[in-house]
């Protein structure tokens, strides 16, 4: 069997992580000066509090230095890696992987590392993680799980909504004009990560709880012919479990969905969203 792995930005629980037996590449993020993310990590409800009382954090990705020794340390064990990557689109950390896989596969010659560029955040990345365990302990081989996340990646929807405008502001998402106007108007924007793996805003919806309910409306309006493939549902947070169970709860109503994974944006992916983020995740006819 082969040992699979993705990032810390995919924000699966620990527990599953190790549950399922999916190695895990950290990337750093640094808040009031300290770095985290190697061992040494802020509780995700400190991050969020942190946050809230002004501390902006910032992040970095992964170096194929880094890259590489994640996987010398696997390869101790397997010879045969499946690394499922943070979006190219957003960070670097794939290219790195990459980079260090090719160089490996070369030196050695008794390894296989397939990296694959998700072209997804969060748990939306985590729900591909999520398809590969179970193919993988369905006894799927590497090339076949790999043919699969690459045939149907993009089918994998992101939907989510962000309480401050002007955490995508620092991130170069909307002008400084439209997030002080949104904000003051209660304009709450939906979003979604593109075929190229981006951030795009696609629509403004006035009020929260109308942003929430715009979330499930895009799921209706996308999964299509994929409906019967949503056996489980995921839905991150930015300290928002609340509205995370109201978004659930909703799916669960309109579609009879009965399995949720629901777990808090990590902080790489906080970083740029904030508190108050509410992603759902799914499979549909496109993104």
């Amino acid at each position: 069997m082969f040992k699979l792995m993705t990032d810390s930005t995919a924000d699966l629980p620990v527990s599953y992580l190790q549950e399922h037996h999916v190695g895990c590449v950290n990337l750093s993020y640094i808040v009031d000066g300290v770095v985290y993310g190697h061992g040494k990590e802020l509780a995700w409800k400190e991050f969020y509090t942190s946050m809230r009382a002004g501390n902006m954090p910032t992040t970095s990705q992964v170096n194929p230095e880094e890259a590489r020794a994640y996987f010398e340390e696997l390869l101790e064990q397997d010879k045969e890696i499946l690394y499922l990557a943070f979006s190219s689109g957003l960070s670097g950390t794939y290219n790195s992987a990459k980079i260090a896989a090719g160089e490996l596969m070369e030196e050695r010659g008794d390894c296989k590392i397939i990296v694959i560029d998700t072209l997804a955040a969060s748990l939306g990345e985590g729900l591909l993680v999520h398809k590969a365990v179970c193919m993988r302990d369905e006894g799927k081989s590497i090339d076949e799980v790999a043919e699969w996340i690459e045939a149907y990646k993009l089918n994998l929807v992101h939907a989510f909504t962000v309480d401050d405008l002007f955490h995508l502001h620092r991130g170069g998402r909307v002008s400084k004009t439209a997030a002080l106007l949104g904000t003051l108007a209660g304009i709450k924007p939906k979003l979604h990560v593109d075929d190229e793996g981006h951030l795009i805003l696609i629509d403004k919806v006035r009020g929260r709880k109308k942003s929430l309910i715009a979330l499930v409306d895009y799921m209706e309006a996308h999964m299509g012919s994929f409906r019967d493939a949503n056996d489980i549902i995921f839905i991150s947070h930015g300290d928002a479990l609340e509205d995370a169970e109201f978004v659930a709860e909703q799916v669960k109503e309109r579609f009879g969905i009965e399995n949720f994974l629901i777990n808090h944006v990590g902080p790489t992916i906080g970083a740029h969203s904030g508190p108050g983020t509410i992603a759902l995740f799914f499979m549909g006819e496109h993104r």
